[in-house]
């Protein structure tokens, strides 16, 4: 579970990577919680009650795609921004980097290299 500012657009954007809302609960009038998934891959949100430091976290999600470069080109056309593709030793497919709306690191590589 990652702490937001804002939980509708942390789903928004969540939603832009593919993640399907599963469950949320709003709680006087505000959205305060929201479980995501995409295939295996599950994560919660929680509205944060202060201000957001994504480097205090020290959180990297490591996410995988079947094909890295398609994937990415798909969220480049959604007009996310990504990096760079990079090919280091453990991802010869490459991978890139995607930051969320507070910060959060999105490490993505290829399936094949689980």
């Amino acid at each position: 579970m990652a702490h937001v500012a804002d939980v509708q657009r942390t789903i928004e954007f969540y939603k832009l990577l593919e993640f399907e809302l599963h469950n949320k609960l709003e709680y006087g009038g505000e959205l305060k919680w929201a479980y995501l998934a995409r295939g295996m891959a599950q994560i919660m949100f929680a509205k944060s009650s202060g201000p957001i430091d994504s480097e205090q976290q020290a959180v990297l999600f490591y996410l995988y795609a079947s094909k890295v470069v398609p994937y990415r080109e798909q969220l480049m056309a959604k007009g996310i921004k990504v990096s760079e593709l990079e090919y280091p030793p453990y991802a010869t497919e490459g991978e890139f980097r995607v930051f969320d709306p507070d910060g959060y690191v999105l490490l993505v590589g290829a399936a094949s290299q689980r």
